[in-house]
C-alpha cells in the first residue's frame, strides 16, 4: 500500500512534463504561423526598406552598382573646376602677353630717350664750342682795335660782361683799354678781374 502511494507522485510529474512540452510546442507553432502571416501582409517593397534606410545619406550599399546618375554631380563639379582652371590659365597668358608688350614698348621708349639725350648733348657741345669760338673771335677783334676805340665800346657794356672779354685778352692789351676808360668803371672791372683770377684753378 505504501509502495503504491509512493509511485503516484512519480507518474504525476511525468504527465505534467508531457503536458508542458505540448503547450510549448503549440505556442511555437502559433508564433510561427503569425510571423508567416505578418510577412505575407507586408508590401513587396518593404523588404528593401531597411537596407535603403541604412543608406539614407545617398551612399551606395555595399555590393550595389553605381550608375551615371549617381556620378553626375561629381562629374559636373570636376568639369566646372576644369573650366575655371582653364579660364585662369587663359587670363594669365593674356596678362603675360600684355606685360611682354609693355616691356617691349618701354624698352623702345628708353632707347629713343637715350638717343635723344645723346643728340641733345652733342648739340649742346656744338653750341658751346660755337659760342666759345664766337667769343674768342670777338675778343680778338676787340684786342686788335685801337685802345681808345675799344675803351669806348667797353664803357657801354655791363662791367661783368666787359670783364669777361678783358680777361681773355693779353694783359698789355687789356691794360691799354682800361687806361682809356672812366677811372671808376675801370676800377670796378679791375676788381672783377682780380676776383676771377683768384677763383681760377691753380696748377
Amino acid at each position: 500500500m505504501a509502495s503504491w502511494r509512493r509511485a503516484i507522485p512519480g507518474r504525476g510529474r511525468g504527465v505534467l512534463a508531457i503536458i508542458s512540452a505540448l503547450m510549448i510546442a503549440s505556442a511555437m507553432v502559433r508564433l510561427g504561423a503569425g510571423a508567416a502571416q505578418a510577412l505575407d501582409n507586408l508590401p513587396k517593397d518593404a523588404a528593401g526598406e531597411p537596407e535603403m534606410a541604412a543608406h539614407a545619406d545617398g551612399s551606395a550599399a555595399p555590393g550595389t552598382c553605381v550608375g551615371e546618375e549617381d556620378l553626375a554631380p561629381a562629374l559636373a563639379a570636376l568639369r566646372a573646376r576644369e573650366a575655371e582652371v582653364a579660364q585662369r590659365e587663359t587670363e594669365l597668358r593674356s596678362r603675360q602677353q600684355a606685360l611682354q608688350l609693355a616691356e617691349g614698348t618701354i624698352d623702345q621708349k628708353l632707347a629713343a630717350m637715350e638717343e635723344t639725350e645723346q643728340r641733345l648733348r652733342a648739340t649742346l657741345a656744338m653750341a658751346e664750342t660755337a659760342a666759345e669760338d664766337d667769343v674768342a673771335q670777338l675778343t680778338q677783334v676787340y684786342a686788335n682795335m685801337k685802345p681808345r676805340e675799344a675803351a669806348a665800346v667797353f664803357s657801354q657794356m655791363e662791367p661783368d660782361f666787359a670783364a669777361g672779354f678783358l680777361g681773355r685778352m693779353r694783359p698789355d692789351a687789356a691794360a691799354a683799354i682800361l687806361s682809356g676808360m672812366d677811372p671808376q668803371l675801370a676800377y670796378t672791372i679791375s676788381v672783377m678781374l682780380a676776383g676771377r683770377n683768384a677763383n681760377a684753378p691753380k696748377n
